[in-house]
């Protein structure tokens, strides 16, 4: 069963002032009439039904989250009791999610992303979701892009050369320096081929 987790727990106060801790940048119109949640919600849709579309967030959102998504069922909103960053986030909404269907595959996406090619992006998901159900149910599913500039504030994927677009991972480099980045950049097996799908 393909559900997906919409994390939106974050403070989100990177484009302060527009953004504070009260209103946090997945609730903001910051590139279209919508907020960055709604886009993000709209874009599972098309691929996910509702029922199947979970949002984990803090108690100081909850609110926020019922407001801005009216048709998202009550249960599909998980409120953390404290916020204990991204691993625990995940894991606690995924044994929520795996009490109402125990057979779930689970795709777990951040609240604020800008998307330029949604119907790209759903296949793309689809893809993963379909490699995970072919007799790959272990395995953990990454999605990349190829970076234009050296970026600190993100992870990298080291992967191994295949001209598949299902592509083993060797590695994962949690936000290098910005050396460190750079090298990255020139090395272009670390970097990653937009479309591809890690493993």
């Amino acid at each position: 069963m393909f559900c997906a987790l919409i994390m939106a727990g974050g403070k989100g106060t990177r484009f302060w002032p527009k953004s504070t801790e009260e209103l946090p940048k997945q609730f903001l119109n910051l590139i279209d009439e919508k907020t960055m949640i709604q886009l993000t919600y709209e874009r599972l849709l098309k691929i996910i039904p509702k029922e199947r579309i979970f949002v984990v967030t803090g108690e100081k959102y909850k609110e926020l989250v019922k407001i801005q998504l009216q048709d998202l069922p009550d249960r599909n909103v998980i409120v953390e009791p404290i916020g204990r960053n991204t691993a625990p986030c995940i894991l606690l909404a995924s044994l929520y999610i795996k009490q109402i269907y125990e057979d779930a595959t689970i795709a777990v996406l951040p609240s604020d992303h800008a998307i330029a090619n949604s119907e790209e992006f759903c296949r793309i998901l689809q893809m993963a979701n379909g490699y995970v159900q072919k007799e790959n149910k272990n395995s953990i599913v990454t999605i990349g892009i190829t970076p234009n500039r050296p970026e600190t504030g993100y992870g990298y994927i080291k992967c191994e050369k295949s001209n598949d677009k299902v592509i083993k991972v060797e590695r994962f480099v949690e936000k290098p320096n910005l050396e460190t980045a750079k090298e990255y950049l020139s090395e272009r097996n670390i970097p990653l081929e937009c479309g591809n799908v890690y493993i």
